[in-house]
C-alpha cells in the first residue's frame, strides 16, 4: 500500500480505535514500516537488511504507552473514535513509537546496557553480526555505530509518519508545539540523567528534575497534549490534561526507578539491578542517600555510594542494596510519593468536563502505569 493510501485510509476497514489501542498502534507501524523497508531495499539490501532490524525492535514490544495515551487526549478533547480524523489521529500517535524505539536505542548506548526487553540490545546485537560474518575491525565500534544510524532513522520516520499520517493542515499545526517540546525535553533529561551521573549529584531535586523531564513530560504530560491540541481541546481542558499528566508522568518514573531494583528480571525484560550498575540517580536512591546521612548510618551510605555505578555488582550485592534501601525507609516514601501524585492527577482529572469514555479510560491508565511489575 502506498504512502498516500495510508494517508487517506484507503484499504483500510473502519475499526473503533477505543479498542485495543496498543494492538492497533502495532499494526499501523507494521503497514507503515513495510513500506519503508521497502524503500530501503531499493537503495540497498543490506539497508533492508539494517531497517528490519529496527521494524523487530519496534514491533517486538513495548506497551505503547505513549500512543495510547496521545490517544486518549485526543478523545479527551473531543475527538472521535471512528471515520477518516480517528484513523488519521491513530497514524499520528503511532509515530510516539518511533520516537521511543531512537530514544531507546540511543539510550541503551549511552548505559552500555545489554538486554531490553528480553533481546539483545541494538549495539550489541550489530556487534554479534560483525562477528558472526568477520567483518574487519572492531566489532564494538560497529555495534554502537549502527545503533545510532538506526535511532537517527527511526526519529526520522517518526516526522515523516506525523507529516504522512493525514492530518487536516489546522490539527497538524497545532500538534507542532507539544511535538516539538517533547523531543526536546526528552534529550534534555537523558543529558542531565547523564550528567547527574558525572557529577555524583545525589540530591532529591536533581532526580525529580530529570524524572519531570525524562518521564512525565515525555511520556505522559506531552503525549496527552498532543493528542488533545490536533482534537482542538479548549484551553480548560488542555490545562487539566497538562496537570493530570505531569503527575502520573512522575509517578511513572518513580515506579520504573522501584522495577530498576526490585523488579523480577523475567517480567522486565531487564536484569536486576542495572540502574545501581549504571550509576543512575533515582530518587529511590538519592533518598536512600539522605537517609543514611540524617542518621549516621556509615554503613548503608557506603554500601549505596560503592554499589552505584559497580558494573560487576552481583545478585547478592543487589539484595543488599535492597535490604539497606527497604530498611533506611527509602523504598516506603518512593511508594508514599507515588499515592501522593496518583492522588493529585486523578483530583484534577475529577475537575474535568470530558467525553466519559476518556476520563474512564484516562483513570484507568492511571493505575496501569503506577501500578505495574514491568
Amino acid at each position: 500500500m502506498p504512502l498516500e493510501d495510508l494517508a487517506t485510509g484507503q484499504g483500510a476497514a473502519e475499526v473503533a480505535v477505543d479498542d485495543d489501542i496498543p494492538e492497533q498502534v502495532r499494526q499501523t507501524l507494521a503497514d507503515y514500516l513495510r513500506i519503508r523497508v521497502r524503500e530501503c531495499g531499493d537503495l540497498d539490501p543490506a539497508v533492508a537488511g539494517a531497517a528490519e532490524e529496527l521494524v523487530d525492535f519496534v514491533l517486538r514490544g513495548g506497551k505503547r504507552i505513549r500512543p495510547t495515551f496521545a490517544w486518549w487526549g485526543w478523545r479527551a478533547g473531543g475527538g472521535s473514535a471512528l471515520g477518516s480524523a480517528a484513523t488519521a489521529m491513530l497514524r499520528a500517535a503511532s509515530s510516539l513509537e518511533l520516537i521511543q524505539a531512537g530514544a531507546l536505542m540511543h539510550d541503551d548506548l549511552i548505559d552500555d546496557s545489554a538486554t531490553r526487553r528480553g533481546s539483545p540490545t541494538v549495539h550489541v546485537r550489530f556487534s554479534e553480526l560483525h562477528r558472526e560474518r568477520g567483518y574487519a575491525g572492531d566489532p564494538r565500534d560497529f555495534g554502537r555505530a549502527a545503533a545510532v544510524l538506526l535511532g537517527d532513522l527511526a526519529l526520522s520516520w517518526a516526522d515523516d509518519m506525523l507529516r504522512s499520517a493525514g492530518l487536516e493542515s489546522g490539527a497538524q499545526a497545532r500538534a507542532l508545539g507539544s511535538w516539538q517540546a517533547m523531543r526536546t525535553e526528552v534529550l534534555a533529561g537523558q543529558y542531565l540523567d547523564m550528567l547527574g551521573q558525572a557529577r555524583a549529584d545525589e540530591t532529591p531535586e536533581a532526580a525529580l528534575r530529570i524524572d519531570e523531564l525524562k518521564a512525565a513530560s515525555y511520556t505522559v504530560q506531552r503525549p496527552l497534549e498532543f493528542g488533545a491540541e490536533i482534537a482542538g481541546a479548549d484551553r480548560a481542558t488542555l490545562e487539566v490534561l497538562r496537570r493530570f499528566g505531569a503527575d502520573i508522568g512522575v509517578a511513572f518514573q518513580l515506579r520504573d526507578d522501584l522495577l530498576g531494583v526490585f523488579g523480577d528480571p523475567e517480567v522486565t525484560g531487564k536484569p536486576a539491578g542495572d540502574d545501581l550498575r549504571e550509576g543512575k540517580r533515582t530518587l529511590l536512591v538519592a533518598e536512600g542517600m539522605l537517609r543514611a546521612k540524617q542518621r549516621s548510618a556509615e554503613g548503608a551510605l557506603t554500601l549505596l555510594e560503592s554499589s552505584l555505578g559497580a558494573a560487576e555488582l552481583t545478585r547478592e550485592g543487589v539484595q543488599r542494596v535492597r535490604d539497606v534501601l527497604d530498611g533506611l525507609g527509602a523504598v516506603e516514601a518512593v511508594e508514599k510519593r507515588i499515592g501522593t501524585l496518583a492522588d493529585s492527577a486523578l483530583a484534577a482529572l475529577h475537575e474535568a468536563e470530558m467525553p466519559e469514555a476518556a476520563a474512564r479510560a484516562l483513570e484507568r491508565l492511571s493505575v496501569t502505569v503506577t501500578d505495574r511489575d514491568a
